[in-house]
């Protein structure tokens, strides 16, 4: 069961590089084509490449492990990105830090009670400017969804 306790957890800095080859790597992985990614010295990173953050959180700096979402009853329900200008660029050397910033429950249909928990990371670049922020959402039902009698299963 999700921890309402989690709520303010907060991970320690962690720094992510933004690298020219990981930029074309994502965007040939996500099927784009665009130039502005593949075809220069210094490209501007797509805006989903800071999913990437994954890959850059340790121990200490990733609070997610604190919410204890339950993965038989859990899943990945949003992905929210916002820029306070343009997208970083290849080259440029961002500050991270990962909290817990939500926390709440809606009523489902056929899981019964729903648990929300919102996952905030804000990036700042290299004179400390706030340059993004990432907002992962994840919920968790309070049982499985009931089997539908009529989902799929031959007579």
């Amino acid at each position: 069961m999700a921890n309402p306790d989690s709520l303010g957890n907060e991970g320690t800095d962690f720094r992510m590089d933004i690298e020219r080859g990981k930029i074309r790597e994502f965007a040939r992985a996500t099927g784009s084509e665009n130039p502005a990614y593949l075809g220069t010295e210094n490209p501007v990173s797509p805006p989903t490449f800071l999913t990437t953050t994954f890959f850059w959180h340790d121990g200490d700096s990733n609070p997610w492990p604190t919410v204890e979402l339950d993965q038989q009853r859990g899943l990945h329900a949003e992905q929210e990105y916002t820029f306070f200008g343009p997208p970083p660029r290849a080259g440029q050397k961002l500050t991270c830090r990962s909290r817990i910033s939500d926390y709440f429950t809606k009523q489902g249909r056929r899981g019964g009670e729903m648990t929300f928990v919102v996952m905030t990371t804000d990036f700042h670049d290299e004179d400390g400017k706030l340059v993004a922020q990432a907002k992962m959402t994840g919920v968790e039902t309070a049982r499985p969804p009931a089997e539908d009698a009529t989902s799929g299963e031959d007579s």
